[in-house]
């Protein structure tokens, strides 16, 4: 008798544990990603990725996880990624806010979960479940509420409609590489590519000196970007992703908003409004939802 398991596999909540983490420390960043406001922002990025890099390939080793070099078209795969859901992704939040406030650009990004809901399954060759696109909507609605709305106009629009794109295709791009390279392939060989690019554009753009202007909190502010929402949260949201699909764990995405609330209160001891709570809950409820239990039962062929 053999078992065939169908993919992703879902093995329980705790499956979903390491993509949720990943997502509050990426919420928690926010206040960190804010001293940051007047450093140079591709030099920045660019020291930013190069320590990520560093500190994947030295975890990486001891923790006795394989890397695979990628071949043929995932190279490619991994250049868009790198390209969109790094490069573009932060030359879009950068110049959107010339134009929109941060809470618009956000609102954009909050409907990241219903793009994946809806082109993730299909990208993994299944289609989309009404169960999680209804859930992907009630987790959007209530990121959007957390964060609130914002005055724009239409290059604002744009940018916004723009940095959507690209944090749905840093999630997109990477489910046909998960297979092979895995969490640890797909986050180095993104990070690497993405130094360079930073790299690229800083020398253009900043001037080879332009390190110097960073103090001692934009370093410190680059290593925990660098370390915790970089190296850390990439492999786990990756891991979260190979396991449970693209449109699951695109639901965990509504965790970041109400983790940047949550250290908000911490850090300013500013506490929202009514508002806010009320996104909080709907989010919750919309995580309740779509991610509970649902074991797949394995089709078992006897010959």
């Amino acid at each position: 008798m053999h078992t065939i398991t169908s993919r992703p596999v879902r093995s329980g909540p705790l499956a979903y544990v390491p993509g949720a983490l990943g997502m509050a420390l990426v919420g928690g960043s926010v206040a960190v990603s804010h001293v940051l406001v007047d450093a140079p922002l591709m030099t920045a990025q660019t020291v930013r990725y190069a320590a990520a890099a560093v500190v994947l390939v030295v975890a990486a080793r001891l923790l006795g996880r394989a890397v695979p070099l990628p071949r043929g078209r995932e190279w490619l795969l991994l250049a868009l990624l790198a390209a969109t859901g790094l490069v573009l992704f932060n030359v879009a939040l950068v110049r959107g806010a010339e134009h929109a406030e941060p809470a618009a650009i956000a609102v954009a990004v909050a409907s990241v979960p219903l793009v994946l809901g809806v082109v993730g399954p299909l990208l993994e060759g299944r289609h989309p479940t009404a169960r999680i696109v209804a859930a992907a909507a009630v987790v959007t609605a209530g990121s959007m509420l957390v964060q609130g709305t914002g005055r724009t106009d239409a290059a604002g629009v744009a940018w916004a409609v723009l940095a959507l794109a690209c944090e749905a295709a840093f999630t997109l791009l990477a489910v046909p590489l998960l297979p092979r390279l895995g969490p640890w392939g797909v986050s180095w060989h993104s990070v690497v590519m993405g130094t360079l690019m930073f790299a690229g554009l800083a020398l253009v753009m900043e001037g080879p000196t332009a390190v110097h202007a960073l103090d001692a909190g934009d370093w410190a502010a680059v290593t925990y970007l660098a370390v915790l929402v970089t190296a850390v949260a990439f492999v786990l949201w990756y891991a979260t992703v190979a396991r449970v699909g693209s449109a699951s764990a695109g639901l965990l995405t509504g965790v970041a908003p109400v983790a940047a609330a949550a250290v908000g209160v911490v850090v300013t001891g500013d506490v929202p409004g009514p508002p806010v709570w009320v996104g909080v809950t709907v989010v919750v409820v919309g995580l309740a939802c779509g991610l509970r239990t649902t074991r797949r039962s394995a089709r078992l062929v006897r010959p």
